[in-house]
């Protein structure tokens, strides 16, 4: 531990005095400089359509605003982000059932998930389940390939290979008005009840809460068609779901405070407590296989965030985090000698950020943050041996990133070099295992007519993950020597925004983006002995070429009635080149669809507002190798919806009716996991 405590000394003394000394330095030239007197203004909020955003980043950026994910009929984080371009979501089937994101087929662990600008972890499995979240309390999401233009960030979003972005909304109260409320309560299909409250208060003139819950509960049984052959004319069944129970609970509470005019911070408390059942893969002839398995998970974290602009050239954020997840899972009828199974996880982290941002002259910037955090994870096995063997593993991190961003009317370029430190300690192994990398990235987008919102971009990135806990040491698997994976990232595109009449055509946004990523040393899993006992080793190599497509135009039908179209379109050829001659080279990855789209068409009027929404993917293949029996067939979601909004004095009304799955395709996104037909869910929102 001596050597862990001097390393991290060491560079935070380092960081500190190079901190205060900018610090000083700045503050006292901007004392000289900035004479100008300070007149206090009423508050002017400067909208923009999201979009159009997303079009004048220097690498891809999708955004979804609360008004346009209420109309995508999605219930989940994890149904919203379909219908982003280049995402795949793995969904085992469900209201209860995992789902990650996966980006250009890079894996759910090259993605981060970032909550209201704070990364969220699982150092187990490198994987966040973005099931749990709802969007009740959502203000936007948006998803960044490569990373954000905004450089004044944690040094941790510039550490991964795409960033999702979810942003909770804050407090906005009408003049006069110190107290909002939502009471709302979903009910459908399947035995799902989903009664959810926002409260907002406003304390005086620089401080307002937020405290928000919900609750959810399903017993998950739906019907579907269990088809006995890859054949699409084999024998089938009826079957009913199993196992797919759930109840969720989720509370959260935020502090906001307005210390003055440039100084600002939040404290966020976040509870969330699962109890569901695991549904396993469907058996043929054996319905109640795989019903046993049981899972009860509870992740609290609190997270704090403050910011001070001393001047219009100076910048500094300090945030602070402190995240504990649980996980018990059950399974009583485990093929072993005690006939069950009962094991336990615990993770900790604690997690500190600074970040300093320095405008030099009036278009070119440059930051520098630096994170440090602390991992540990503990595991239980009743009836096992393998408890006293588990390796207990704590893992030392510390991030830091200079970066730098020029940008005028027409032309905008970033750039940073990411330093990676890691120290890693075990209880049963005194050696250090340390992982020490510089990952580059650089972009840029050019307008090259001036009148004419016409952009060309491009971004290079290289970055890595490190193998995660389960690689590492998980009973009978774990190789505590993997190597990390690196993946190095390339894409050009072009992007298109206009605004033909206000009156009739208010906007039309187009994106198109060519792609490269290639993973090396991809960590996967290889049988040894026998097909129970595996082993995690560095042996991949995959290599993706694509293209992702968006567009979103409105028609003002009318004064008040406008109609809304927009879709992407993704083309992806993902390729295993780990063994050339092998049996699987140059074969499509498993669960990566060729071709898949998204769809989406609303109305809003006066009296009726009504969406329709489509998710759509091509085929894709359950094994490495491409064969018939491998292959999964395309499908096809829609879904219908229809909505009004009543005001009554004070208050307003929401109802809202829609239909799931609408031409109740049976179909899988994970080879024997079904996913639910056509389905109803009801809405009564009241707004206070």
């Amino acid at each position: 531990m001596s050597t862990v405590r001097c390393f991290f000394v060491s560079r935070l003394s380092i960081f500190i005095v190079v901190l205060l000394s900018i610090n000083g330095t700045v503050i006292r030239a901007e004392d000289r400089l900035d004479t100008t007197k300070v007149y206090n203004i009423d508050e002017v909020i400067v909208t923009e359509h999201y979009i159009k955003t997303g079009t004048r980043s220097s690498t891809p950026l999708q955004i979804l605003s609360s008004s346009q994910i209420s109309q995508l009929n999605v219930l989940q984080v994890s149904d919203a982000v379909k219908f982003f371009s280049g995402v795949t979501v793995k969904d085992y089937g469900g209201i209860g059932g995992l789902k990650t994101v996966s980006v250009r087929s890079l894996g759910a662990e090259h993605t981060a998930v970032n909550y209201d600008g704070i990364t969220l972890t699982d150092c187990q499995t490198g994987q966040i389940d973005i099931g749990r979240f709802s969007l009740e309390n959502i203000e936007t999401l948006s998803l960044n390939n490569g990373q954000n233009d905004n450089i004044f960030l944690p040094a941790r979003s510039f550490a991964s290979a795409a960033v999702l972005n979810i942003r909770t909304k804050t407090p906005v109260f009408e003049k006069n008005k110190t107290l909002n409320g939502k009471l709302s309560l979903k009910g459908g299909s399947f035995g799902m009840i989903n009664p959810a409250f926002l409260l907002e208060k406003k304390f005086g003139n620089k401080i307002s809460a937020l405290l928000s819950s919900e609750w959810l509960t399903a017993n998950g049984e739906y019907p579907y068609i269990l088809n006995y052959s890859y054949l699409e004319n084999g024998i089938t069944s009826k079957e009913i779901r199993k196992n797919s129970d759930v109840q969720n609970l989720k509370i959260e509470g935020n502090l906001y405070a307005g210390i003055s005019e440039k100084e600002s911070g939040f404290l966020k408390v976040y509870y969330y407590q699962s109890d569901r059942g695991l549904p396993g893969a469907t058996i043929f002839y054996n319905e109640n296989a795989f019903t046993s398995q049981h899972l009860n998970d509870n992740t609290f974290f609190t997270q704090l965030h403050y910011q001070n602009d001393f001047s219009h050239r100076l910048a500094f954020q300090a945030n602070a985090k402190y995240h504990r997840g649980y996980v018990h899972y059950t399974d009583s009828a485990t093929l072993n000698t005690a006939g069950y199974e009962d094991s336990r996880y615990a993770q900790n982290e604690f997690y500190a950020s600074t970040s300093l941002l320095y405008r030099v002259v009036e278009h070119f910037s440059v930051d520098f943050s630096a994170d440090g955090f602390v991992n540990d994870m503990s595991a239980k096995y009743e009836n096992d041996a393998l408890t006293s063997e588990f390796a207990h593993p704590t893992r030392y991190s510390l991030l830091s990133v200079v970066a730098a961003k020029y940008v005028n009317e027409q032309f905008m370029a970033t750039g940073s070099l990411l330093s990676t430190n890691v120290v890693q300690k075990t209880a049963t192994d005194n050696s250090t295992k340390n992982y020490n990398r510089l990952s580059p990235y650089i972009s840029f987008t050019y307008k090259p007519f001036k009148d004419t919102d016409f952009r060309i971009r491009a971004f290079y990135k290289n970055i890595f993950r490190l193998p995660t806990f389960n690689d590492l040491y998980y009973g009978r698997v774990g190789n505590a020597d993997l190597k990390p994976e690196t993946t190095r990232q390339f894409n050009a595109g072009l992007t298109y925004s206009f605004d033909i009449n206000k009156k009739t055509l208010p906007f039309f946004v187009f994106s198109i983006d060519f792609y490269n990523n290639s993973i090396q040393d991809k960590i996967v899993a290889m049988p040894t002995k026998n097909v129970f006992i595996w082993s995690m080793t560095n042996l991949g190599k995959v290599d993706i070429t694509g293209l992702d497509l968006t567009t979103e135009t409105g028609i003002q039908l009318s004064d008040k009635t406008q109609l809304k179209i927009g879709g992407t379109y993704t083309y992806q050829r993902a390729l295993d080149v780990t063994t050339p001659g092998g049996e699987t080279y140059k074969h499509q990855i498993p669960y990566t669809p060729r071709v898949s789209g998204t769809g989406q068409i609303g109305i809003q009027s006066p009296w009726i507002d009504v969406a329709y929404a489509l998710v759509w993917s091509g085929a894709r293949y359950a094994g490495y190798q491409n064969y018939a029996e491998n292959r999964l067939q395309g499908y096809s979601d829609h879904s219908i919806s229809a909505s009004h909004k009543f005001k009554l004095n004070k208050l307003a009304l929401l109802l809202k009716i829609e239909v799931l799955n609408l031409l109740n395709e049976n179909y899988e996104i994970i080879r024997y996991f079904p996913m639910p037909g056509r389905s109803f869910r009801a809405t009564v929102n009241f707004k206070f």
